[in-house]
This record gives C-alpha cells, structure tokens and sequence, in this order.
C-alpha cells in the first residue's frame, strides 16, 4: 500500500496519468461488480469479511519507503476460491481501505489510488482462476490458485511501486527489489494456507476453517521479527554513517581552532572540490571521500607551530620543512577513524604535483589519486583567491591565468579544464554556502584563570644570532667598534627625556646609520590596536593612517605572537594598501616587538624598497636594543598620561581649570604681540540639578559629556574649550567678532537644550552665556573670566522662564480618551500625544476656553481610569493643554495606574502598526 503524501499539484505528469489510468481501470471493475452482484453463502462471506477487516490492522512499514504491507492478501485469495467475483471485490477494497485509514488520516487521493489498485489486483487474480481458458491451460487447482496468487502479487505491488517510484524519484526496479521481493514467498505460502481452507471447507463445513485463523497471527509476526531485524540493521548503517559525518565535522572544527583563517578556505575548497568530482565522474565512493578530504586534508596542521601556520611572511628553510609534514601527518590522524571510502591517499597526496615535483612521495601522473588530484588545483585556486597572511587576494581571471599555466607541470589538466569552464558559477555556489552556513567561532580568545605554570615549568626563549656577510677581519672589527659606540650613544639617548616624540624622533636618527631604512614606523599598542606614534621616511601618510588589531598584518602577528618577522610583505598591514589609487613602493620589511614591564607595549618597524633588504645583522641590533627602547618608551607614556591627568578634566576629556589659565595667559600675550582681540565666553547649565535630582547623577555625567563633545566639534580648530568645573564651560575664541559671539552664545545654547534632551527627552536643561572680550573688557585672564562670569549671572536673573522647569518627565504617547467639560456632559473625543503625572496634551478640534475643568477618561470601554484637570492653554483647532488638579496620596496611585495604562496601550498600537508595514 502506498503511504506517500505529496499533494496533487506536486507530482510530475507521468505520476498524474499512471495515477488517472489505474483510478480509471479500478472504478470500471468496481462497477462491473456492482452491476453483477451474487452471493454463495451471505454468513460465510460476512465472517471472511470481518476477518479479514481484523487483519488488515495488523500491517507492516516496508523498508526503505513510505508504505505499508499486512497479511488480508490471504482472504483475498480465499474469496477468490469460495466467493463470488462481487463478493471477493467488496471484501479486498474494504480491508484494503481499513489499512490505508488506519491510523493514519492519508489524503484522499491516496485512498482512492489504493482501493482502486486493490481492486483491480483482485479482479485479476479472480479472472486468472475462475476463466475456462486458464484452466483449460493448467489441469491443477492448486498449481491455478499458485497463478492467481502471483497475478495478485504482479497487479498489486507493481502498481504501487511505480507510483511510488514516480512521486519518489527512486528506480521501479530497485524498489520492487528491495522492498516488495522478499514478500513473494509469503504470497505462496498464503496461497498454501488458503488451498487448506479449501479443503477444509469442501471435506467439513466451512466454519471449522476458522481453526486455521491462528495460522494468520504466525504470519503476521514473521513479517514483523523480518522487518524489525531489517530495521536494526538499517539504523546501524545510518548511525555508523552520522558517526563518521560527526568525526568530519568535529576534526574540521579542530583545524578551525589552530587556524580561523582557513574556515571559509574549507568551504570553498568543498564546494569546488564535489562540483569538479561530479563533471569527472567519480565512484560514489570516492565522491565521499572528495567531500571529506576536501574539509579535513589541512588537518596535519595541527602538528605545525601556530606562528609558522599564521606568519605574515615567506617561511624559512627550517619552517618550510616543518610545513611539509602535515600531508604525511593528517594522513595518519585520519587512518585511525577508518573511513569506508578512501580519504586517508587524497590527504597524503593533496601536494604530489604532475610533474612528480610534488612531496612527500614525488607521486606523478595517475600515480595520483584523482581526488588528491582535484583537491591540489582547487585547493591553489583557493589560495591565490583568498587573503593569506603574506599577500593579498588575487583576481579571479588572473587566479584562472596562473592556473592554466600550471596544468600538465602541477595539475591535471582535465582538472584545470573544468575550473576554467566552470569557476564563475562555483563561485557563486561557494558565496552562497558562505551565507547560509553561520558558525560561531571557538572559543580560542578566552582566558582561563586557574594554572599558573606547566608542571615542568616554562621554557627559557632566546634568540640566537644567525651568520651576515661575507667580510675581512679588519673591516669586521671596525665595524663592531662602530656598532657598539653607536648603541652605547642610543642608550644615553633613550633615557634622556621623557617626551615621547623626542624620544622617539631621536632614536629614528641614531638608528639609521645602523639598520638602513626606506621608512620607519614606531606602534604603541593602546588596548587591542597598535597605533602609529611615530613615523618617518617613505608613504609616512599611509603608516600614520593605520589601526593595527593584534594577531592581524604583520605588525600585528608580531605584536601578539612575541616573535619578529624579517624580509616581510609591508602591504599585508590592514588597511594599508586599501585604496586602489595609492601605490607603495616598499617591498621588505624588518619588525619586533617591544616588551616592557607589563607585556608588549608597541612594534618596532622598518621598511626598505628592495626585495630580501634585511639581513640578520640587522635583525641581532634590533633585538639588542628593544629592550632599552621599550623601558624608554613606557616611561614617556607614564610621564604623558600623568601630564595629561594633571591638565585634564576626566569626565569630559577637555582641559581643566588650570590647563585654561595656562592658555588663557598664552592667548593674551599673543594678542599683545600681534594687537588682536580675543573673545572669553562662560557657560553655565540652568536646570542641571534638577537632571541628577530626577534621573541620576550617572546621567547628568552622560549630559555633560555629550554637551562637551558637541561644544568641541562645532567650535573652531584654534579655539579652546574647557570645563571650569560643574557645569561651567568656558571657550576663549581668538579673533571672534561682536556680532559672530552673539551668534555662537545662540549656539551653545541650543547644544545644551540638545544634549539635556537626548538625554532625559524633555526640554529641561537651558545655558546662560557671559561674554567678555580683550581688551575692552579686560587686560588679563582674571579680569577677563570675571566680567564674562558676571555677564552670565545677569542673564540667568533676566530670564524667568528659568524658573518654570517642569516637575515631572514626559511620556510621548497616542490613544483615544473621551473629555467631559463641566458645562456640557457630551464627550468630546481626542488623541492623547503626552503625559506627565502633572498633566497632558491633547488633540482636538473642539474649542475650550482657558480654565475649564474637565474629567478626562482614558480607559474608554470601561471608564475607570480617570482624572480632573484644567485647561491650561489652548490652541484652537489644534489641541489643548491640560494640568492636572493637585494629588493627594490616592491620586498619585490611580495616575500612576493611568501612566501604565497608556504605556502599554500606545507600545500595543505601535506593534500593530509595525505588523501591518512588514506584511
């Protein structure tokens, strides 16, 4: 019986005729019968009837697809032999519709598909038995009802197959195999057992056949003890199958641990790896083992040292043949898992070369695993596609171009040929699967607390100077007489000042004449980035652009793994070489680390114009003098973080107090000089108490900082802003006219009534500005803040609308409430736009006049939530304003049950109004 449910617009064509031609057939036959109904025995086929109805409940799940199978077949061939051709119809359709509707609800094209097919197998077998011809063709009856079983057998379970085939998309001949085959012997021995019965009714009565029904049972339970050991042999197979599916996926996320780069390189080799394997037609077999070396064939890395896989620069001899070892390594590792396909050669040999120029084996040819050698040219399309730590991605045409080179001297060339016709529509493919699949990355960063030392304690690091240059004895000696007066002048050097840009500009001079340079370029790290502080010599406006995260760019990898890096790529810096328009020139590139006290505090690196410039005398000097120039460098930063706490404000970051007398002094002597003017303005928040007594000193902190920021980026490059202290601001504007103060005061007014906004969403906060100005106002600094702080007191006294702050905080809202005037008991209705627990406004058009008294209703279906006011002010044809009658303790209860109210309500319409845009 067919169990699949596709619906009927789903399935393809072919499966709709099959489906329209058997439903067809199947209603001609049940028709026949009930145009050409008899009865042998009524009682007698009630009893098979009901039998047979029993049975058709005790069925089986076919293996491998969506049906079902049960044992009323046997009363099908019964009926076939002691009822009539109505009578063996009406009871196969019934016990076949039992078993389709039972316990499941199929749909209906499925029960009619079945009962249809049903009857049409049981027409069949009847017409096989019962026609002159047949039995003119076989003398015996046994051997006859044998025929008419197989015709059952034929007729019933091919119809099925093949729609099952059709809406499945799996082969007719495999399913009819695999699922339906073994069932024939039962068909026989059904036969058997019904030939039995036979028998037994024709020798006895017909009612002491039933004693065989038990033999039913005995059938059923084989089906089922077959099936079920079918089944636990299957989920075997499907478990030992997620197993390995699990052991991929869990190695690949070990290799993403030791290497974050390389997860999009996996996904990407993948998905280009399985394309090419389908167009060469491999096994299946081998296309499993494609699939999961194409994510696992970089596990040998493990084996490799974390700076040499992530090192922003050409390896070394010695860590080239460290490299090497990770084919032979994960091929190893993946031997022991065991895979049932053979991923453990494509590994070992991903990269054997064409030519037999390739490691470990030198393998040459098809000598080479078809999937090594698929996984090799795909695996360098993706390294030359992708940014590595050395160099930056290539286009894909000239990635194509390098490949074509290659085929027939690295690569196979049918497998270069399928990447050239095939690459803009894998790329696509592998951008795609880049979406889809969004896998958090491992938790490498994290920092465990517990463990202070390894048991055989840590390992004592040095660094060994390697062989330089060719050279006499006498020029050797000359030079290190050299080389040691110029370090020992460096020395003295360093620890002389204590300002970092001296510091450092002075060390740049000296070191010149021991490691030439092109450019140099001194980082300081400041949290996780590497700043430029110092830079000098070739694109220095590049280098002095650039953010640096630690562990990325050459810089940065030196930074975070502690080691220098000798003849690097310098374009390899993030964000260096980002414009297209810009060009560099520096190729080499020598850099260190500079530890101090607390840990690496920056990166010493210089740059040259030629290929391999650094030699490793140079790399000895450098780390000859890192230290000292490290202690050298954190103490200028302590000295200037001290200098600056001392002429900072710390909140807002502007200058402080003493740092404005500083410049103020500085100002009016330059003013002498030149026989300028210089303008002085005060500020001073009205209103700023009220925000740290209603909403926290935290935000009155918050108001401050954004009216500082904002005071700093509308001013000029050369004014000067500070905070005086509080909530008092000062800017000395040089040169600022009469009428460009009166504007800017205007200004500085609407940055603070913004800022107070931004922060508690009403108008609370306001700025009073004084102004004086050198030198009509005054002749020095005291003078000067004296009269301006003067001038900002009257303007506080001459504005009374200073005084009328509002108590309570807004609430923007919009709901319908209902507005009883005393004189008139109509309702009039209106749109609520803000509350506070002092009172509302509220749009209407109805005209009120300035103090009526109104109840106002906001809980409009029921009328309990409610409140008396008074109009405050109107605006005719607009709305009105409402306050609020004094509250008692009550009051204050019930308000603030109406604040909620309207909360809720205004954040239910918004919500459904949000729904609706989305739809």
């Amino acid at each position: 019986m067919a169990g699949q449910s596709q619906s009927w617009r789903n399935l393809t064509l072919q499966a709709k005729m099959f489906i329209g031609l058997i439903v067809t057939v199947g209603t001609g036959v049940l028709l026949f019968g009930a145009v050409h109904q008899s009865s042998k025995n009524i009682a007698e086929f009630i009893c098979y009837l009901g039998i047979a109805v029993l049975a058709s409940r005790m069925k089986v799940n076919l293996p491998g697809i969506t049906g079902t199978m049960s044992v009323n077949f046997l009363f099908v061939l019964l009926g076939v032999l002691e009822l009539s051709f109505s009578e063996t119809l009406i009871l196969g359709c019934v016990s076949i519709l039992v078993q389709s509707l039972y316990p499941d609800r199929p749909n209906a094209i499925q029960v009619t598909f079945n009962v249809c097919a049903g009857a049409l197998s049981t027409a069949l077998a009847y017409y096989v038995y019962h026609h002159p011809f047949f039995n003119l063709l076989v003398d015996s009856r046994p051997l006859l009802l044998g025929v008419a079983a197989c015709t059952y057998f034929v007729a019933n379970t091919g119809s099925i197959a093949t729609v099952i085939s059709l809406t499945e998309g799996k082969r007719l001949s495999k399913i009819i195999v695999e699922c339906y085959f073994w069932s024939f012997p039962y068909y026989l021995v059904g036969a058997g057992i019904a030939g039995v019965i036979g028998w037994f009714n024709q020798t006895f009565y017909w009612e002491t056949s039933l004693l065989l029904v038990p033999a039913i049972y005995v059938i059923y339970r084989s089906y089922r003890l077959y099936l079920g050991k079918l089944e636990d042999e299957k989920r075997h197979v499907e478990e030992m199958a997620s197993l390995h599916l699990r052991t991929i996926e869990a190695l690949a996320l070990a290799i993403e641990a030791k290497d974050q780069t390389t997860h999009d390189h996996l996904q990407r080799v993948r998905v280009y790896a399985v394309e090419v394997a389908k167009e060469l037609g491999v096994s299946p077999d081998e296309m499993q083992a494609v699939h999961a070396a194409a994510l696992l064939h970089d596990i040998g890395k493990l084996a490799v040292p974390e700076h040499i896989i992530s090192k922003p620069g050409r390896l070394t001899l010695e860590e080239f043949e460290k490299m090497k070892i990770h084919p032979v390594v994960g091929a190893e590792i993946l031997q022991r898992v065991r895979f049932p396909y053979p991923v453990v050669p494509i590994v070992r040999a991903h990269h054997e070369k064409w030519d037999g120029s390739g490691y470990p084996a030198g393998l040459k040819g098809t000598e080479i695993p078809i999937g090594a050698r698929i996984l090799s040219a795909v695996d360098y399309l993706d390294a030359l596609a992708s940014d590595r730590q050395y160099r930056r991605a290539l286009p894909m045409n000239e990635v194509m171009q390098r490949l074509g080179e290659e085929a027939g001297k690295a690569f196979d060339p049918k497998v270069v040929d399928i990447l050239k016709k095939r690459y803009v529509s894998l790329e696509k493919m592998a951008l795609a699967q880049f979406g889809r699949e969004v896998n958090p990355l491992l938790s490498t960063d994290v920092k465990v607390e517990r463990g202070s030392a390894p048991a055989a304690g840590f390992e004592n690091i040095s660094v060994k100077d390697g062989l330089g240059h060719e050279a006499t004895f006498l020029s050797s000696i000359a030079a290190a007489r050299q080389e040691a007066q110029t370090l020992f002048e460096l020395s003295q050097d360093l620890g002389a000042s204590l300002s970092l840009v001296e510091t450092l500009s002075v060390f740049s001079v000296k070191l010149r004449s021991l490691v030439p340079y092109d450019a140099i370029a001194i980082y300081v790290r400041r949290n996780e980035e590497l700043i430029p502080e110092y830079v000098n010599g070739d694109n220095f406006r590049l280098f002095s652009s650039l953010r640096i995260p630690l562990g990325q760019g050459l810089s940065g990898w030196v930074a975070h793994n502690r080691k220098p890096i000798i003849n690097g790529n310098p374009s390899v810096e993030p964000g260096y070489l980002n414009d297209p328009t810009k060009f560099s020139t520096l190729r080499s590139a020598l850099a260190i680390p500079l530890e101090g006290v607390a840990g690496v505090i920056g990166v010493l690196a210089l740059y040259r114009g030629e290929r391999d410039a650094f030699t490793s005398d140079n790399l000895r000097i450098l780390l000859a003098i890192s230290s000292k120039m490290a202690l050298a460098i954190e103490n200028a930063l302590r000295f200037q973080q001290a200098e600056s706490s001392a002429t900072t404000d710390y909140l807002t970051g502007l200058p402080n107090a003493r740092s404005l007398f500083l410049q103020l002094d500085r100002e009016l002597a330059r003013c002498k000089r030149d026989n300028s003017t210089l303008t002085v303005m005060v500020g001073d928040m009205d209103g700023f108490k009220q925000i740290n007594d209603r909403f926290g000193h935290l935000e009155g902190n918050r108001v401050l900082r954004l009216f500082a920021q904002a005071l700093k980026e509308t001013c000029r490059e050369y004014d000067y802003v500070a905070r005086m202290g509080g909530d008092e601001f000062v800017v000395i504007a040089p040169g600022l006219p009469v009428d460009a103060s009166a504007k800017k005061a205007y200004q500085l007014r609407e940055l603070a009534k913004q800022a107070g906004f931004e922060v508690c969403a009403e108008e609370i906060l306001s700025l009073s500005v004084g102004q004086a100005m050198y030198p009509q106002d005054g002749k020095d600094a005291e003078e000067l803040l004296a009269e301006a702080d003067r001038r900002m007191y009257l303007e506080k006294q001459q504005q009374p609308t200073r005084k009328n702050r509002r108590l309570y905080a807004r609430m923007k809202c919009r709901i319908t409430i209902e507005l009883h005037p005393e004189a008139d008991g109509g309702p009039i209705f209106g749109n609520l736009i803000d509350i506070s627990m002092g009172g509302c406004y509220v749009e209407t058009s109805a005209i009120l006049t300035p103090g009526t008294n109104l109840k106002l209703v906001f809980s409009i279906d029921d009328g309990k939530l409610h409140a008396d006011g008074t109009v405050a002010r109107i605006h005719p044809g607009s709305g009105v304003a409402v306050q609020f009658k004094e509250l008692n303790r009550e009051d204050k209860v019930r308000m603030h049950r109406i604040l909620e109210f309207v909360q809720n309500s205004t954040t239910l319409y918004d919500n459904r109004y949000y729904e609706r845009l989305n739809r």
